[in-house]
């Protein structure tokens, strides 16, 4: 969102660095969790742990999060077996958005609920700490959470997930594009912000900004000592 892309997949190791140590260098209590982007983990376990380690190494990052179901099993170990904690991420995976035909949806059917429930247990076994549940019906989020024994994080998940997560700019209506509709508007920053903008041209453009109340002064024995001096 900040970047301006469409999506996720654009996004690089360099950019996720970059934002995560700007984050760690502000947060003094909070679990930081990087979260891999694509292909930053998907070539080989090797590559994973690398990248992995980059987060913590780098970036300040206490742990890291990747998307996929069984599939990133493997990688998920190999990176728990470095000592780098996994948080896993299953139901509507962004990074998967062009395999899904967009962000839509996940588990509706009974087959596909199935598929997740068994992705849980998996990522579960390979080793993450917490899962991310994100669009996927609330029903199918309540019994996932009651069968595991690690914490899940919902987003688009209904009530009953271990925890809640949104992203700020929905929140606080900041992108006037599109809104979930999971995503309740707390504020609507996207608009005091517009019309901030335009309170502050307008106030430039008539002389009225900024005014002796904003600008800073010079003693007038300076003042005169100063035109003394270059006329």
């Amino acid at each position: 969102v900040v970047l301006g892309y469409e999506n996720t997949l654009p996004v690089t190791m360099e950019d996720m660095l970059h934002h995560c140590k700007a984050v760690a260098r502000g947060a003094k209590y909070a679990l930081l969790i990087g979260d891999m982007p694509f292909m930053s983990y998907h070539i080989s376990a090797e590559q994973a742990v690398r990248n992995a380690g980059r987060f913590l190494q780098e970036a300040g990052m206490d742990t890291v999060k990747l998307e996929g179901g069984r599939a990133r099993a493997q990688t998920i170990k190999a990176i728990v077996s470095a000592g780098i904690p996994v948080m896993g991420h299953i139901g509507l995976t962004p990074q998967s958005v062009n395999q899904f035909g967009g962000f839509r949806i996940q588990g509706k059917t009974a087959k596909a609920a199935k598929e997740i429930f068994l992705d849980a247990i998996a990522l579960q076994e390979a080793g993450c700490y917490a899962l991310v549940l994100e669009s996927i019906p609330y029903k199918i989020a309540q019994f996932i959470t009651k069968k595991l024994d690690i914490p899940t994080i919902g987003i688009g998940a209904g009530a009953y997930c271990d925890g809640q997560v949104l992203v700020t700019h929905d929140m606080l209506g900041m992108f006037d594009r599109f809104t979930p509709k999971f995503a309740k508007q707390y504020a609507n920053l996207g608009q005091l912000m517009r019309d901030s903008f335009s309170r502050y041209k307008q106030d430039v453009e008539k002389s009225e900004f900024p005014s002796l109340e904003y600008s800073y002064d010079i003693t007038n024995d300076e003042w005169k000592k100063f035109l003394d001096l270059v006329e």
